[in-house]
């Protein structure tokens, strides 16, 4: 292939030029629909290259690297230039404002879902002198001072019964940290 290359700038052999494109277009085709431009682009972007070998074939050196390493930089960059002018990114029209759902996302209240059946069933197993602490305190809302007050006991026995239920919560949830 080099030697084509090389006969298309001495003395812009048209035979040469034509052995080079029906090898390469294609290739150069496939290699742009595989990086992710739609076929007519392919086909644009494949010519394109072909048309700049035509042009800067003097250009070559097989010093630098094989005809076909720098046929396909030449596509490389001609795909980088494309994409850098497309447009990235359009507003909508005035009148066709989205707004994101306010709804949970279904993996989050999935997520939600699994998290209170694991605490549930975690407070279920707690001894009932301590489950009764932690449900005054978190469902009723009850400070230390009116459990202690409620149930008659302590307020030093609220508080150990409060950090022993705290304590076997937080193992049994380490894993959801």
């Amino acid at each position: 292939m080099a030697d084509l290359l090389q006969r298309v700038a001495a003395n812009g052999d048209v035979e040469a030029f034509r052995a080079l494109f029906q090898d390469y277009a294609p290739r150069v085709k496939s290699y742009m629909m595989r990086q992710g431009a739609d076929p007519r682009t392919a086909e644009e972007l494949a010519q394109e290259t072909l048309l700049t070998v035509w042009r800067k074939a003097a250009l070559y050196s097989d010093e630098k690297g094989s005809a076909t390493t720098w046929i396909f930089t030449i596509a490389r960059n001609l795909r980088i230039d494309r994409l850098r002018k497309e447009v990235a990114w359009q507003p909508l029209p005035e009148d066709n404002d989205e707004q994101p759902s306010p709804d949970p996302a279904p993996d989050e209240v999935m997520s939600e879902k699994e998290r209170g059946d694991r605490v549930r069933k975690i407070l279920a197993e707690l001894p009932p002198d301590q489950s009764e602490v932690v449900s005054l305190a978190y469902v009723e809302g009850l400070s230390h001072a009116e459990i202690a007050s409620r149930l008659s006991l302590p307020l030093g026995t609220v508080k150990s019964r409060m950090r022993l239920a705290y304590h076997k919560i937080r193992d049994a949830l380490e894993d959801l940290r």
